[in-house]
């Protein structure tokens, strides 16, 4: 029983709900009110999916592809980048696209903020530690009811920041995955760099 609480606090704090709060906030900002709780919930769920096929099949998958598990944590690091350089310099809207189009789907919300190299490298660490698979497959729906009911309370927040204080959140985001995405690269090479290709 210690094992699994431990395993959940863990998994939730790298799956970090508190500091992807102003990411999602941001990421749905551009869309309708009503559709935000859905996607939100969607994305969780395609996470979770991704978490749970990782627990059972995430070594031989990276085995059988022959990826190495910092490649995990630079492609991760990478398509963060990308998306943060949006978010900070911001991007042309097209005033006739489609507001569906604007709802994120799978990137960058499911992968790589919820599973992301970090969550999916702690799932195969606490799966090498647990005495049964069933253990790190409860502690990841745990982890991931408690994400996603912190996550909910972002709704409220962006209410209260208004139009103005969402863009000022936008920037700021995009700096701090600026950060978050280089981080995330050089731990893969110094990861890389330690284990050897």
């Amino acid at each position: 029983m210690e094992f699994i609480f431990s395993a959940v606090f863990t998994l939730l704090m790298v799956m970090d709900p508190f500091g992807n709060m102003p990411i999602f906030i941001t990421a749905l900002r551009k869309v309708s009110p009503e559709r935000r709780r859905f996607i939100l919930i969607r994305e969780l769920c395609i996470a979770l999916l991704i978490m749970l096929a990782f627990v059972f099949l995430g070594r031989q998958f990276l085995g059988m592809m022959g990826i190495k598990e910092y490649s995990l944590s630079i492609a991760g690091g990478l398509m963060l980048f990308i998306i943060s350089l949006k978010l900070v310099f911001g991007s042309s809207e097209d005033p006739g696209a489609n507001p569906k189009d604007e709802e994120p789907f799978v990137v960058p919300l499911a992968i790589p903020l919820v599973a992301g190299p970090g969550s999916l490298s702690t799932i195969m660490i606490l799966s090498a530690q647990s005495p049964s698979k069933s253990i790190i497959w409860m502690a990841v729906l745990i982890a991931s009811a408690l994400n996603l009911i912190i996550l909910l309370f972002s709704f409220p927040i962006s209410n209260l920041l208004g139009r103005r204080g969402l863009l000022a959140l936008e920037r700021l985001t995009g700096m701090l995955l600026v950060l978050l995405s280089v981080n995330m690269v050089m731990s893969g090479v110094a990861d890389f760099m330690a284990k050897g290709f």
